[in-house]
């Protein structure tokens, strides 16, 4: 899940995740609002969000904060990662980095490639709380 209210920007991560072709659908919100009422409706949560900061209405950081104060969406815990022009570190601190990440946008459609890569195979990788079972041994799990 993507939510990124520039279009030019979707149109670069769509792009993106076109030439990289991971398996899972990439869904796009120009909002936070709309991204929150899909959570809260969805019966297939996202893997992971992708969100944008700086946007109209309600910010990234306030999409994050609605999510981690919502019973529902709480126990999906879905990772949450910022990718945003937003590079002082008071906006930095603002957005915690234990909520699991905080990207720059590069200026290049290779340089967005690679930062996108370097996001989801860290992903694939890593033990993502919303794909582990309570009951799983993280440490054994295949």
């Amino acid at each position: 899940m993507i939510i990124e209210d520039d279009m030019d920007d979707q149109e670069f991560l769509e792009e993106t995740f076109s030439i990289l072709d991971y398996p899972n659908p990439v869904i796009f919100f120009s909002n936070g609002n709309d991204a929150l009422e899909y959570l809260l409706e969805t019966n297939t949560p996202p893997v992971l969000i992708i969100s944008d900061i700086n946007m109209p209405n309600i910010s990234g950081i306030e999409v994050r904060e609605k999510i981690n104060s919502n019973k529902k969406l709480q126990k999906l815990k879905i990772p949450y990662v910022f990718f945003t022009t937003a590079q002082k570190a008071s906006v930095v601190a603002e957005c915690s980095l234990s909520d699991f990440g905080f990207f720059t946008k590069p200026n290049t459609i290779l340089e967005i490639q690679n930062t996108i890569k370097t996001i989801m195979e860290y992903w694939l990788e890593c033990y993502a709380p919303s794909l582990v079972s309570e009951e799983a041994d993280c440490l054994t799990a295949a």
